[in-house]
Order: structure tokens, then sequence, then C-alpha cells
């Protein structure tokens, strides 16, 4: 394991819209160079695509409004309530599908648009570089690299926002500027840069360097074909084999016209038979609180013992070889490293974009009247925000479905912290809201008696640890990757692709499930409990739905499922309340949405009528606009 990862991250201004003759008004480029001159050498290259790659960073990393957008899927599910104190009002709006301003969602729509500017830059110009023969392969490679990072950030901008622009060049005509239908023109240039990427990066694992290589491609494929067939051409089930082609766009890489479903399942093989990832024997090898450190202390029998983790083999604690950060499961990532900044500039003025702040924002709200962070009270947890807490439904379904069949999943309590079971001097602070008395476990922030301070985290005590960037560990001392893509994402996306079942009993067993045979159901359910708080639920929840669904689909049903539900609000444990809807109801907002944010206003009226507002975001109804309920 690597203890601070080095981010391919280069901090340079990323990209916006600006104005309607010049949307994207980016160039990663030194001033002094030129599109004709630079890049003029391999490593040039190398430099762009680190720019690229750094998006990533400022959307995953540490920033004071969190612009994780996996963390904003996680909130919108039925996974998460909003919670949080009663000043956190954008994570509450969220999580009732409602918006605070009309620029709320504006940050990720630049980034990402910016990231695309980036890799536009590094398909039209990598060829200034004079290769030779013998560096054709590297050359391959990088490009393929440039086509993966575009197809993946337009593929979270259409999830994010629906129908935009598609930007493919560097330069903006007229035509680019236009709003496009994502179903029938972004898809098809998303896939095909996936398809690109395939085939031109080497047949080798990057080995947790933090580039992609062909198996991520291959993997985000299929993410992106799924949920196409699933949200737009309402293919209920994948497994019937009901799904359409899509056609492919002409660019270097494609060699097909079209990419079946036949295609994406072929290509989630070469995963498995070609890219020597396999499970971790124990699932909480995964996540951080399995450290060696923390299980020493476990076992020294001095003061405080997390006894969770007592029982695990200590090969395979988090930050031993092939586990934890580069671990042999681990597919594509965002990666962090000890080089925050409480203000680094740029277009963003990026901040704590190098540490995995979702930490903080997950993190236990105990005590933060005095007494937050306290060994004494959440041994091995820290402080953080307490923003997005489990949601009583993941854990009531959970328990529901272990105990029709009988079984202890072990990534329940993996996944979870149950505070009144695991911290029972846990507290609830006097202004904190809809509080479950859950919290999560994956990312929680981990101290331990070592550290000697109650703010700081288990990384202070790696070996070549210094201090802190931010002189602040308990939010700049975060180095935990934050999956993208594991490989049992791609196991049961197989399954849910071919019906065939010995690809989710793998991840059944290492979870102690019985094995089942396959049915849509049973593919729904591990993908919630095997993926939880990593992102994925709201938009597996969308293509399972179907785009125009209305009210009772899927998701709308889903989501309506935590109306009612007992939370605790301003600490008043003895006064529970039911959950309620901001607005309307959660299956309202889902059908009136589709579960798109809304576009930034801003956007909108800098394109003069060429970006379209959302349905379902008319600012002028009350059901869209927050509403204070605490």
């Amino acid at each position: 394991m690597k203890k601070y990862i080095l981010s391919a991250a280069a901090v340079l201004s990323a990209g916006m819209f600006t104005s309607c003759n010049d949307m994207l008004d980016t160039d990663p480029r030194p001033t002094e160079m030129t599109q004709a001159t630079f890049p003029g050498k391999p490593a040039d290259v190398e430099a762009l695509n680190a720019a690229t790659y750094s998006i990533m960073n400022t959307m995953g990393g540490g920033d004071s409004d969190n612009q994780n957008i996996f963390f904003w899927w996680e909130v919108m599910s039925d996974n998460c309530f909003g919670s949080g104190g009663l000043q956190d009002n954008k994570v509450k709006s969220l999580h009732h599908l409602v918006e605070m301003n009309v620029n709320q969602y504006e940050t990720p729509f630049t980034l990402l648009y910016g990231g695309i500017s980036r890799a536009n830059n590094t398909i039209e110009t990598i060829d200034n570089v004079p290769w030779t023969e013998a560096q054709k392969a590297q050359r391959n490679q990088l490009l393929g690299e440039a086509f993966f990072m575009r197809g993946l950030y337009t593929l979270w901008l259409t999830q994010l926002f629906g129908d935009v622009p598609l930007i493919t060049s560097t330069t903006i005509t007229e035509e680019m500027q236009q709003q496009v239908s994502a179903e029938e023109v972004i898809y098809p240039q998303i896939l095909s840069d996936f398809v690109s990427a395939t085939n031109l990066m080497k047949p080798e694992r990057a080995n947790g360097s933090g580039h992609a290589d062909k198996y991520a491609a291959e993997s985000f494929m299929a993410r992106a074909y799924m949920f196409w067939a699933g949200f737009y051409k309402k293919v209920g089930e994948l497994a019937s084999g009901g799904a359409p082609a899509i056609n492919l766009v002409e660019q270097e890489g494609v060699n097909s016209a079209s990419l079946s479903q036949a295609d994406v399942i072929a290509a989630l093989k070469d995963v498995v038979a070609n890219g020597g990832y396999k499970l971790c024997e124990d699932y909480r090898s995964l996540w951080q609180y399995s450290n060696s450190l923390l299980w020493d202390e476990a076992h020294d029998g001095e003061g405080h013992a997390y006894d969770y983790i007592a029982d695990m083999k200590r090969e395979n604690c988090f930050d031993q070889p092939g586990m934890g950060n580069g671990n042999t499961e681990e597919i594509f990532q965002i990666q962090f490293m000890n080089a925050s900044s409480w203000s680094i500039g740029g277009t963003y003025n990026a901040q704590r974009m190098y540490s995995n702040y979702i930490s903080v924002f997950w993190g236990l709200r105990n005590g933060a009247s005095g007494n937050n962070g306290s060994r004494d009270l959440t041994y091995p947890f820290n402080q953080g925000w307490g923003q997005g807490t489990p949601s009583n439904n993941i854990w009531d379904d959970w328990t529901a479905a272990e105990n029709s069949g009988n079984y202890t999943d072990l990534r329940k309590k993996a996944s979870l912290i149950d505070l009144d079971g695991e911290l029972a001097q846990y507290t609830y602070e006097k202004d904190d809201c809809e509080e479950s008395g859950y919290s999560v476990k994956k990312y929680a922030e981990v101290n331990l008696d070592a550290c000697g301070g109650n703010n700081e985290t288990w990384w202070s005590q790696c070996a070549g640890y210094t201090g802190s960037s931010l002189d602040n560990k308990m939010q700049g001392d975060h180095f935990e990757d934050f999956y993208l893509m594991r490989y049992s994402d791609v196991l049961l996306m197989l399954t849910e692709l071919t019906g065939d079942a010995q690809y989710m009993n793998q991840v059944q067993k290492r979870a102690g499930v019985p094995e089942t045979p396959y049915s849509l159901a049973a593919v729904q359910n591990e993908r919630r409990w095997e993926f939880c708080f990593e992102g994925l639920r709201f938009n597996d929840m969308r293509r399972w739905s179907g785009k125009d669904s209305g009210t009772s689909s899927y998701a709308a049903k889903a989501l309506q499922a935590q109306d009612g539900k007992q939370i605790v609000c301003l600490g008043q444990t003895g006064n529970k309340r039911s959950m309620k809807h901001m607005t309307c109801s959660w299956a309202e907002r889902y059908a009136e949405t589709n579960g798109f944010v809304a576009k930034p206003k801003s956007q909108i009226t800098l394109m003069n009528g060429k970006l379209e507002q959302n349905p379902g975001w008319d600012a002028a109804d009350p059901k869209t606009q927050y509403k204070t309920l605490y």
C-alpha cells in the first residue's frame, strides 16, 4: 500500500463557459506555449493528462461545499438522509431534490466541462510530438487515457444534467453550443470514447498508479451502456438480451459501427480473464478502519480495543500489501496525497483538493459542543460534519433481507456504524437534524490511542509522515482512495447482463451471504449492499426505473419509503420526529425531475436560449425550492 499516493494532478485552471462565442475558455498549457508547439515531447502529453485527471481531485477532494458528485448521488438516494447541522442546508436540499438558489449546482457543471476541454486538448495536439515507431504504444496509451477521461467526464455531466451541449473540440463551433439529446447524441460519443480507449491502451494494468487502463475503459463502457439501455431505452431486465446496439462515431480507435450488449459482455469477460483482478479475501480490507495500527491496538491488551476488526488476519489489514489503496480489486479511483492547502487558488479555489474530504463530511457529528472526536466517546472514529448520514431505510431493508434468508451479511456492519450498538457514549447534538442512529463506516475518520490528540487521524502515525500540509489533521489527513470502479462491480454487471449467477455468487460468498440463483431482485440487492456509500445507488435506481416512469417506478417508490421514518432532531432522542418531504413528496420530485439536478441559471443566461432548464426545476414553483423544516 502507498501511504501517500501521488495523484496525477497539477493545479491548473479548469475551463468554464465564458461567452456564447467562446464556451470553454480553457488553456491548460503554459501561456508562452501555443497549440502549434505544445506538447513537444512525451512528457508534455503526460502533463496534459495529469491536468485532466486533477479535475477528479477538485471534485472528489476537499471543498467547503463538497463537490463530490458521488456523495451527492448517495444523499439523493434512499441510502442517506441530508442531516448535518441546522445550517447545513445544501446537503438537505440534495436529499429532498430541491434547490437553495438557482446556481446551486454550477460547480460540477463548470468543472466537468473544464475536464472535457483538457482531454480535447490532448486528443487534438498529441501528434505535435514527433513520435517514433518505438514510441507508438506510449502515444496510443496516452491518447487512450485522454479519450477515457473525456468519456468519463461527459458521462458524469449528462447523468447530472441530462441534455447538454456536447463538446468534442477546443474550438467551439456554433453547432457545438447547442443543447443536444443525451440519448441520441451524447451517449454514442461517450461509448465511442470508451471504445477508443479500450482499443488504444495497452492490455496492462495501471496497478494503482491512478491512471486509467484498458480494463477501466471496458468496465466504464459497461456502466455507461447499462445506464443508457436502462434509463433511456427502458430495458427493465438486461439478462433478457433485449438491449439495442448503440451507434458509434468515427474517431481513432473505433473499429466498428455500433456497440451491442454482446460486445459489452465480451469486454467485461476480458477484464475477468486478463485483468488479473481478484476480490480481497476480507471485505473490511477495503476500508481504512481495518489498518494494522488499529489492529495492533486491538491486540495489545492496553486501553482501547476496536473489537470489530480483532478477528481479521493482520495480513488483510488496509495498509498491508494488496489491501487498501491499490488493492487487488481496485480498477479505477480518485487518489489523494498530503499536499492540500487552505487556498491553492486557480479557477475553482480548490483548497483541500488533495485530501479525501468526504471523510470529514461523513464523519461523526457527536460533540459539536466540545467533545467532538474524543476517543473516550467515539473510539476509533473521529469528528466530522455529520452530513449525509445513512438512512433508517438501508439498515432496515438490509436487516429484513438477513432475517428472511437467515444469514448475517458481513458488509452491513463493515459499511455502517450502529451508533447505539458500537458507540455507547455517542450523544446527539442540539443543532443536528435527520439523525437515523447510523453513520458511514467505510469512509469514517479513524483515530488511534497512539495519535496523542483527539483530532488527529491514523495517517499521522504512518511511516514517512512528517506533518499535515494544512496544520489541521482532522481536515487535511485523509488519503483513502475513493473507489470509482471495483472488480466486484464487473462481476455484478456480468451477472446482470447475462443472467449467469456465478459472478454474483463470488461477491455473495465473500460477504457470507448464501449463493443464490440469478434474479434481477437479487442483483439489485447485491449492488445496494456491496456499493453502499460509493455513489452508485442513485443511478442504479434510475436505470432500473426508466425515464419518465412516474411515481410508481422503482426509484420513486424506494425514495418515498423514507417518509415516516423516525429521526432524531435537535438532540431530542426522547421526542423523535417522522421524516417528511420538504415541499411535497420524494416520489413526486423524482418523477418530475427524472433524477436530474437543475442546470445553473447563470449558464442558461450566458447561453442565450441555447441551454434549456430541465423539467421539474421551474424556480417559480415552490415545490422546487428549499424550505426550512427544523
